[in-house]
Parts: structure tokens; sequence; C-alpha cells
């Protein structure tokens, strides 16, 4: 039905009792207009709705020249059964066609139309694009909610809410991280898929607001992008940095440290009523050693022409972790970022201030040195092979100022606290298994002795405590979902698809724990390492054991890692006998876990220290003289 609405302006002639007809050219109905200027026209002919596209009418007065008009289209649609056309017309003169005249558009009309049509264009064009885009199928996983997607569904310890997901939906899982798809692959077959197969596709890493603020706009190895500058970064890394050589040229360093470690240990067992926390002692013998391989020395300890305190330099190493370690909003719904709502930027950049003040200080010393010992320089560490390296001439990518600062907080950050994290685990499980804990000792009392302490030569004669630091990794590793990948292209696996894009992460920490993987996987049980279970290692290629990842993206300071592990840990077990505080049960220990840019104990170990070297021992052994004077221990006999 067309709704006719409108009125007429009769000219002097015409008696307004006179029968006016309205008709559409469309239907041969026609309808008197009555005194109110309505009038109804019947269009639909046989049965159908028919479309007027061109809105012509015919008004025909007696004894009047019949006129037609024609409205603007599309006036009256298809899908409506119905219209109203609002009209104006007038009869000029009794003996000329009568004109009808259409009320000009008023300017809030005219923008309306406009964003309409412009509405109607971007939806047809987006339904094209809809159509002509591939349809991905996704691996299954949990529906996602729009803009925060499945970080519901993530709580505080991911990994364990990744882990139980994926009992729902499989090894192979999607999810939304707000604005951006992820896959968690929480298998040995799955893992070796992205880290061995296809790792040229999915070598990239995403892009974070930590990278941008504090690594240099991501000038650090683990932070920056796939392409010929990390090629080069990771290439210098295993050559000049961690080679075998450069680590055995530093072995007396960590020595020192790890004798400086157990004489703190022992004056602070003596000290305390009860037990001692051994988290602080295994950071600062990590970051004193890292001090002193990167930057030459302890800045924690002697903050002599510093800019910082040593207070302040502690803080800023710790907030380093703390930023690292956060789920900033920006990093995953990219369009609240300028909000920065949780106030992680504002941190950011106020650190990043800090520690470039305090690297401009570092380099300024190097150059420094470097310009007074002219020919005669030699470097002495990281550092100055880093300033080395840029500056030649023959670099595919020039290693810029920043850079330089870049790879220093990585070696800062990346070997600090992994390395104390999982001493600290490791010494929690022996606590809570004590017989694991005497066969270890047992162990290094036959191998080592009681007369010295262990040495870095020493590991490959300790199966056993090699494989306490084995089930340590495989029960807690320090990054249980790696460090996220990315996706560069389309990949199928499985008879899923996995889009340019997407977000990579593999649960080891998962596949640590899988009873179809690992027998009794709950169980702290070294054994599962020895004899026919010692072939399987962490260095990347036995894909059900992980905790430095596997790949071109694996953990470049792996050699370092383990030999500071098993130096502190071995000697920890050598130099004192340990039990847990009175009062406390192995089965009340807590193992909670706390998540960040690594997973420590959620409360701090305490255990009682008791030394090996009695008191009326006179320096009669290195051992006993590293525990009470370590200055002196490299002159014990």
């Amino acid at each position: 039905m067309l709704h006719v609405f409108g009125r007429i302006i009769l000219g002097p002639n015409v008696s307004p009792a006179t029968p006016i007809h309205v008709r559409t050219v469309h239907s041969p109905h026609t309808a008197d207009l009555s005194s109110e200027g309505r009038t109804t026209i019947d269009t639909d002919t046989g049965g159908r709705n028919r479309a007027i596209t061109a809105g012509r009418m015919q008004i025909q007065i007696p004894g009047q020249h019949r006129s037609e008009c024609t409205m603007p289209a599309p006036i009256i649609s298809s899908t409506h059964r119905s219209s109203i056309l609002m009209v104006h017309a007038r009869v000029l003169h009794p003996t000329r066609p009568m004109m009808m005249e259409l009320p000009a558009p008023s300017p809030t009309t005219s923008f309306l139309a406009v964003v309409l049509a412009a509405a109607l264009f971007l939806a047809s064009i987006l339904r094209l694009r809809g159509r002509a885009a591939r349809k991905y199928n996704l691996p299954p996983g949990p529906r996602p909610w729009p803009v925060i997607g499945n970080l519901d569904l993530l709580g505080p310890l991911p990994h364990h809410s990744a882990r139980d997901l994926s009992a729902r939906h499989g090894s192979l899982m999607s999810l939304r991280l707000g604005s951006f798809p992820a896959v968690v692959a929480s298998s040995p077959d799955m893992a070796r898929f992205f880290l061995k197969t296809r790792d040229l596709a999915f070598v990239d890493r995403p892009r974070t607001a930590a990278g941008k603020y504090i690594s240099y706009n991501y000038s650090g190895l683990f932070s920056s992008p796939y392409g010929a500058y990390w090629r080069q970064g990771r290439k210098l890394w295993q050559a000049e940095l961690f080679n075998a050589r450069r680590l055995a040229s530093l072995e007396h360093v960590r020595g020192e440290e790890v004798r400086s470690m157990l004489s703190d240990l022992r004056a602070a067992a003596a000290a305390a009523a009860a037990a001692v926390a051994l988290r602080e002692h295994l950071f600062m013998v990590n970051l004193n050693v890292i001090s002193r391989m990167v930057l030459g020395r302890k800045y924690i300890v002697d903050g002599a022409g510093s800019p910082f305190t040593p207070e302040e330099f502690r803080w800023m190493i710790d907030e380093i972790f703390f930023l690292h370690g956060v789920l900033n909003v920006g990093d995953v719904i990219p369009w609240l970022g300028w909000l920065d709502p949780q106030g992680y930027v504002k941190r950011m950049k106020r650190l990043a201030k800090m520690v470039d003040r305090f690297l401009e200080h570092v380099l300024d010393e190097h150059n420094e040195r470097r310009r007074r010992e002219g020919e005669g320089f030699l470097a002495r560490d990281m550092v100055d092979v880093l300033l080395e390296l840029a500056d030649d001439p023959n670099l595919e990518v020039p290693i810029h100022r920043d850079c330089v600062k870049g790879f220093i907080l990585d070696l800062i950050g990346g070997g600090t606290d992994t390395s104390a994290v999982t001493v600290e685990w490791a010494m929690s499980e022996l606590l809570m298994n004590p017989d694991v804990l005497a066969k270890a000792t047992e162990e290094l009392d036959r191998v080592i002795g009681r007369g010295r302490l262990v040495e870095e030569e020493d590991m490959p004669n300790l199966p056993y405590v090699e494989a306490v630091v084995k089930e340590t990794m495989r029960l807690h590793p320090v990054a249980p979902l790696l460090t996220p990948r990315l996706s560069r292209e389309d990949v199928s696996v499985g008879g899923y698809d996995i889009p340019a894009g997407t977000r990579i992460l593999i649960n080891i920490w998962a596949i640590g724990r899988d009873p179809a993987v690992w027998e009794a996987p709950m169980e702290f049980r070294p054994e599962r390492f020895i004899g026919r279970g010692g072939g399987v290692d962490v260095k990347g290629q036995d894909f059900e054991l992980l905790p430095f990842g596997s790949g071109r993206r694996m953990c470049p300071g792996i050699g370092l890692g383990l030999k500071m592990v098993h130096m502190i840990l071995a000697n920890l077990l050598h130099a004192f006998a340990w039990r847990l505080p009175d009062g406390v049960a192995a089965e009340e220990l807590s193992m909670e876990e706390t998540f960040g840019l690594t997973v420590p104990r959620r409360v701090p170990l305490e255990a009682v220290a008791e030394p090996k070297c009695p008191e009326a021992c006179r320096f009669g052994s290195p051992l006993c003289c590293a525990l009470r004077h370590a200055d002196l221990a490299s002159t014990c006999v």
C-alpha cells in the first residue's frame, strides 16, 4: 500500500469541493484526495509487492490537464509494503498542467541521508570483503567475549588456567587475548611443530610496551622482531659473548662470588635464631656474577662514581624485572593503551630515564678506559666486547649506542632472576623429599670429599645433582609459557589454521606434568633422568623438557645458566646441612607460585643451614676457609 500524504493548494478558479484523483503510474487504481489531503493507493498487483523505484505520480483534476511529477528515487523501498510520501502540490493555472513541489530538505535531513548512504556503502564493502576473505578453521577453544576475549579465563597463574582449558579443548587450543588471536600448545608434538618443524614461521615476537620503552625500542635481543638485526645479534651473542672460551675466562668470577655467598650464608645462619631466607642470597650471588661478567664490577656493592647508590641500583633492577612481567592492558587491547589504566607505561618511562642515565655512565667508563689504554686495550667484560663489536665496519646492520644498551639489559635480566628462582625451587623440593636430599649429599661427599668446595669441572662427575636440576626444571620451569612467539604467515597443522599475527604460547609447565608423557609426574624423582632416562636433556632437542625453549629463539645463555645453577646448588648442599625450621613438616611446606617475568615461590623459602665446617676447624681446609672468609679462599690450602 502506498500512503500519500500532502496538501493541494488550489488556484482561484478551482472549487475546494472539486474531486481530485491521485494514482501512481504503476497502478491502475485511483483514489480521491480527501479534504485533509490524505489518500491511499493500492500498488500491490498480482499478489506481489512491486518496488516503485521512480515515484511517478499522476494527479488529475476534472476539467484540467493531467499532471505528472517525478519523485526522487528511491522513496519507496521493496522491503516495505507501504511508505509515507510527503508532497506539496499547487495548481498554478486551471488551463496549465498542475505542478507538484517537494519540500526542500532540511540540513539535518541532508546530513542524516549522507551518513546513512555512507553507512550502507561501507556495510556493502565490508560484506564483499568478508565474502572474499579466507575462512579460517581455527583450533578449538573457549568462546571469547567482545573486547577482552578470553582474558577473564586466565587467572593469576595463566599456565595453570591454560592447562585446565586444554584438558577440555585439546593440546592445540585457540584463545583470544584481548584484540589478538593466540594458540596454546600443550604437548611435545605440538611444541616440536612450532619450535622446530615450522620454527621460521613462528620466530617473530609480539610488540610490548616494555620492549618499546625499556628495551630501547626493541633493540634487545629478546624483544627485537625477526630480521637482519636479530639474526646478526644472535650470531654475535653465540660467537662472542657465550662461547666456551669466554665463559672459561670468567670462571674465576663465578667461583669467587659463590664462595662469597657461602660466607654470607654462614654469617646469616649464625645470627639467625632459627632459619635464613634463601632467596635474597641467591638473587645477590647471581646479580653479582652478572654485574662483574657484563659490567666489570658490582654496582650494587660498589657505588663509587656511579650516578646511583647501591640501594637505587637494586630498586632499578627490581623494577626492570617487575615491569617486564606485568600484563599491560595496552599490550593486549591496543586502543586502550593511551589510557594507561594501570599506570605501568608511566612507570616504564620513568624507569627508562633512570636506566639510560646508568648505562650512559657505564659506557662512558668503558670508553674512557679504551681511550686511556690505546693499543694495549684488552676486553675484560662483555660491555668491552660489545663496544668492540659496535666498531666493526663490516657488520651487516650497524650496532648503535642504544643497541649496546639493549643488549646489556638483556644480559642482566636473563642471567639474574632465572638462576636464582631455579635454585630456590630445587632447595624446596629437596627439603620436601629428605631421601632425595640424602642421595645428593652422599654423592657430593663421595666424589668431592669434605676438604674442598665444588668446582665447575666437577659437574660431569655428579650425575645425581644434575638429575636434581633437570627434575626441578621439569616441575618448575621459570618461564612456564616460554616467551610468546608471533606467527609470520598463515600455517596449517592437524587440519587447523594458524593465521598470521597469532601469538604462540608453549605450555611447558603442562607438558612437564602430563601423565601421558611422564610416569608419576607429580612426584619429585631425579632417578627418572639416570640410566635409561639419562638421555633426556634440557638443551632443546627433547620436547618433553624445554626450560630454555628450542629453535632459533632458544635462550642463548643456556650454557652460563646451567653452570650457575649447578655450581650454586652443589655448593649449598656440600657446605651446609639443610632442614626445615622446627615445627614445619615437609608436607606443610607451601609450594604456591606467583606469576611474573619468572615464576618464583609465592612465599620465600626459609630453612635452617648448619655449616659442615665445625667451629674448631682453624682453616684446616679450603672448605672451612671459604665458609669463614671468602676473601681468603684463594689462599686456603
